[in-house]
């Protein structure tokens, strides 16, 4: 049986961010005991439908994990490993912010069996941290990377750039302090502006929000000039690490792999490369998805049975992400067919001559030049 990821989201958050489109609900004092078993219901029932699979990695995203209780963690945890057979090299990862309050949790965390930390870090400029709505100071965010370095055999963090009134020598400063904390792994996210966002609304009425193109093409130039050079070279658009100390966890996503998602407004893909392949969607409301539950043993919203076109289509988009590419072998093991007979050749073709794409023997990939226009290239492959 192929293996198997598993994805658990605590949707709340002490504040939303402005930037941040992702299911998070502002709240506290949850009854961490009612979710514990919320939790408890549904991985039960998906280990009933997927027995005998292989967890290769488990993600706490959110929201803020890291306002879980660290029993909480332990307990999702103990029933992982009670319910299927876990990988000897298994990674469990949990993201945190970098407040005061929640670095005092890290020991905790690590005790219940978290091995990576991911940091929300966004910026170490306190006037930058305001600007992106973040509970923390910049303070805050060194002091939590030193506790995480020592706490944890692996962190990353995250940190946002192209920002209004940013310069690359400003983002080259920053860099270059993020580089001396000694993570293996960064995540570089050009800010963006998202649909259904503070930011969108702001943007709307004539705000400018991002550092001008010219400027933001700059900055994402010198980030991998910097960070090939420190050793750390992009394997994904935004996503940067020394050799083997990628995340297991996103790689699924990235290679199109098997994988659950267990809490409010979760995704999963089962079944990747066979006839009933599955997309299934959760309840994004945190008390719609946990009354499901109660009722049920699961959240679950929808499951829509994936054509093959729909799930290749859905890899090549994932798999083009990558500064590998796709491996062409891979492919026809997993859909039986050649990635070549897939794609539109004739876009394929003038994405090559522009310089946007290229093809080898053994691999399909964008270059740095179409990975710098990633969402125009993939809605133009689309």
């Amino acid at each position: 049986m192929p293996p198997l990821a598993l994805y658990i989201h605590w949707p709340f958050c002490l504040s939303k961010c402005p930037y941040c489109d992702f299911n998070s609900h502002v709240g506290g004092g949850q009854d961490q005991e009612i979710w514990r078993q919320a939790y408890r219901r549904e991985l039960t029932h998906n280990a009933a439908l997927l027995p005998s699979r292989r967890i290769t990695s488990v993600f706490f995203g959110g929201g803020t994990p890291s306002l879980m209780e660290a029993r909480t963690v332990e307990s999702v945890l103990n029933d992982i490993a009670r319910l299927w057979a876990c990988d000897d090299k298994i990674e469990i990862t949990l993201e945190a912010n970098p407040s005061s309050a929640e670095a005092e949790k890290f020991a905790d965390f690590r005790r219940a069996g978290v091995q990576r930390l991911s940091l929300g870090v966004q910026s170490l400029n306190d006037a930058a941290l305001r600007f992106l709505g973040r509970a923390h100071n910049a303070q805050e965010a060194r002091a939590a990377l030193a506790l995480a370095a020592r706490s944890f055999p692996r962190f990353s963090f995250d940190l946002i750039y192209a920002r209004k009134g940013q310069t690359p020598d400003d983002w080259r400063a920053e860099l270059q302090e993020a580089l001396s904390f000694g993570s293996d792994h960064l995540s570089l996210y050009q800010l963006t502006i998202e649909a259904e966002t503070v930011f969108a609304t702001r943007a709307r009425r004539g705000e400018s929000l991002t550092a001008p193109e010219e400027a933001s093409v700059l900055m994402y130039e010198m980030t991998q000039e910097m960070m090939e050079k420190a050793g750390l070279p992009a394997y994904e658009i935004s996503n940067h690490a020394r050799l083997g100390q990628e995340s297991r966890h996103n790689l699924t996503y990235w290679h199109y792999e098997d994988y659950v998602g267990i809490g409010p407004g979760a995704h999963g893909r089962i079944g990747i490369g066979t006839e009933s392949c599955q997309a299934i969607e959760n309840h994004r409301a945190p008390e719609t998805w946990l009354d499901s539950v109660q009722r049920t043993g699961v959240g679950m919203k929808q499951r829509t049975d994936l054509s093959p076109d729909a799930a290749m289509r859905e890899a090549l988009m994932m798999g083009l992400r990558l500064t590998e590419g796709i491996d062409l072998q891979r492919w026809r093991e997993k859909f039986g067919c050649d990635l070549m007979g897939f794609v539109p050749e004739a876009r394929r073709q003038r994405l090559e001559a522009e310089a946007y794409l290229k093809r080898t023997a053994e691999r399909l990939f964008l270059t740095r030049a179409g990975l710098q226009r990633l969402n125009s290239v993939l809605g133009y492959l689309a």
